[in-house]
C-alpha cells in the first residue's frame, strides 16, 4: 500500500497514521478508531514534529517518503513523550540519525525514563526558539495539558500551531481536516476527548487561551496529534468550544447514570428522569452495562446535575456505579450538583457510599438520598418523579443566577 502525504501549506504536511481498529484508548472508548499525527516541515533544515505509535512507524515513513527522502530530516521535536505519539520515535531515530532531536526540558527526561536512549536530546525551554534556516519556531510549555512534559510549537511564518493534544479528538477518518467532516460529529469527539482527558485541567487551559492571546497568536492552522487539522473558518469554532467546557458553566441538563440488578433501580431512574423533563430540562439516562464511562462523561460534561443511582450488592454500591465514580472522580468535574438513589433488600448502603463519593468531588447534594424497598410501587415512583422535578428546578435555579 502507498500511504501518502497531505499537504496543509506549500511546505508543511501531515504525515501520520490512522487507526481504524482501536477501540479502547486507555479506558476511553474509541468507537471510531483515531490518528496519530505527526507533521513535516520542508524547511532549510527539515522538521519532522512528532512521530506515531509504534507499530504505525512504516506507515509515517512512507508518507514522509512521498514528499522527501526521510534521511533528509534535520530535526525531530517531540512535543509529547507518551507513547501514542513517541513510541516509534527510538526506531525513526535509529534509521534516519537526524543531527538532532529535541523536547521539553521534562520531555527529555520523560523519554529518556521510557526508551532509555543512547541519542542525546536537546531541551527547549518556554519561550524558546529554533532556526531552521528560512523559518523559525517557538516553543511553549504546557504542563499537565495533559502531561508534565506537554509542549506547543508555533511556526510563525505559516501562522501554524502545532497543537499536541489540544484540540484533539480520537476520530479515524479519510478527511485530514475539519472542515470536510459534519459539525456534530466533531463536536461529539472534541468534547468526548476533552471530558475524558483534558478536563482536570481546565483552569490551566483557560490560562494558555489568555497566553497566546497576549501574546496576538491566532493561528489560521492548529494542528492536533489526534483527529482532523483545523483551518482558519473553523478555528474559533474549537477555541471557543474550549473556552466554553474550561469554564464548566452548568447546563440546564441532567444526567442520570445509573445501574440495575432486577429492574427496580432502572425504574427509578426512569421515573425520575420523568419528572426532570416535565420541568423542561434536558435529561440522559444512561445505564452503565449499556454505556461506556467516557460517554457517560461526555454527557456529564456540561450537565448542571449528576444523579447516581446503584442497588446494594453485598453491602455496597454495584460493581459498574463505583468504577464509574471512580473515574469520574480523578477527571474533577466542577459546578454541579448531585443526588443519588436506589433500590435494595435488606442493608441499603448503596446509596449513602454514593454521596459520600460525590461528596468528595465537591458536588454540592441539596436532596437526601432517594432508597426504595425491593420492587418500586406507584407511590415509590411518584416519590421518584417528585425527586427528579425538584432536582431540574434546582439546576434551573443555579443556571439562572
Amino acid at each position: 500500500m502507498e500511504f501518502k502525504a497531505v499537504k496543509l501549506t506549500d511546505d508543511v504536511y501531515w504525515v501520520g497514521a490512522v487507526d481504524w481498529n482501536i477501540r479502547d484508548f486507555h479506558g476511553y472508548s474509541t468507537e471510531k478508531g483515531t490518528t496519530y499525527n505527526a507533521y513535516l516541515i520542508l524547511a532549510d533544515r527539515v522538521t519532522l514534529i512528532d512521530t506515531v505509535k509504534a507499530p504505525f512507524k512504516q506507515e509515517m515513513l512512507t508518507r514522509i517518503a512521498s514528499v522527501i527522502d526521510p534521511g533528509e530530516i534535520s530535526y525531530i521535536i517531540s512535543n509529547h513523550a507518551e507513547m501514542d505519539h513517541s513510541g516509534a520515535l527510538p526506531q525513526v531515530i535509529t534509521e534516519l540519525k537526524p543531527e538532532r532531536v529535541f523536547a521539553s526540558v521534562m520531555g527529555v527526561k520523560a523519554l529518556s525514563e521510557h526508551y532509555h536512549l543512547k541519542t542525546e536530546i536537546t531541551a527547549l525551554k518556554d519561550g524558546d526558539e529554533l532556526s531552521l534556516g528560512n523559518m523559525k519556531l517557538k516553543f511553549f510549555e504546557t504542563r499537565m495539558l495533559h502531561w508534565p512534559d506537554s509542549m506547543i510549537t508555533y511556526l510563525g511564518e505559516r501562522n501554524l500551531l502545532f497543537s499536541q493534544d489540544g484540540f484533539g479528538m480520537h476520530l479515524a477518518s479519510g478527511e485530514r481536516f475539519a472542515d470536510q467532516i459534519e459539525e456534530p460529529v466533531l463536536k461529539w469527539e472534541a468534547a468526548k476527548y476533552y471530558a475524558n482527558i483534558l478536563l482536570p485541567y481546565s483552569p490551566l487551559v483557560l490560562k494558555l487561551a489568555e497566553r497566546l492571546s497576549v501574546l496576538d497568536i491566532r493561528p489560521e492552522i492548529i494542528a492536533p496529534d489526534h483527529g482532523p487539522v483545523w483551518r482558519s473558518n473553523d478555528n474559533d469554532k474549537i477555541i471557543g468550544w474550549y473556552q466554553e467546557w474550561a469554564r464548566q458553566l452548568p447546563q440546564l441538563k441532567v444526567v442520570i447514570v445509573y445501574d440495575t440488578m432486577w429492574q427496580s433501580t432502572d425504574l427509578m431512574a426512569r421515573a425520575i428522569a420523568d419528572g426532570v423533563a416535565e420541568a423542561g430540562l434536558s435529561v440522559k439516562v444512561m445505564r452503565l452495562r449499556a454505556t461506556d464511562r467516557s460517554d457517560v462523561m461526555t454527557e456529564v460534561l456540561d450537565a448542571g446535575a449528576v444523579i447516581v443511582g446503584s442497588p446494594t450488592l453485598n453491602n455496597g454500591m454495584f460493581p459498574t456505579v463505583a468504577d464509574f465514580l471512580t473515574y469520574m472522580k480523578g477527571l474533577k468535574p466542577k459546578n454541579k450538583i448531585g443526588a443519588a438513589f436506589g433500590s435494595y433488600g435488606w442493608s441499603g448502603e448503596a446509596t449513602e457510599m454514593i454521596s459520600t463519593e460525590l461528596k468528595s468531588m465537591g458536588i454540592e447534594l441539596p436532596e437526601v438520598p432517594l432508597r426504595v424497598k425491593y420492587v418500586p410501587d406507584q407511590d415509590a415512583l411518584a416519590r421518584c418523579w417528585e425527586f427528579g422535578r425538584r432536582m431540574a428546578e434546582l439546576v434551573k435555579e443555579r443556571v439562572e443566577e
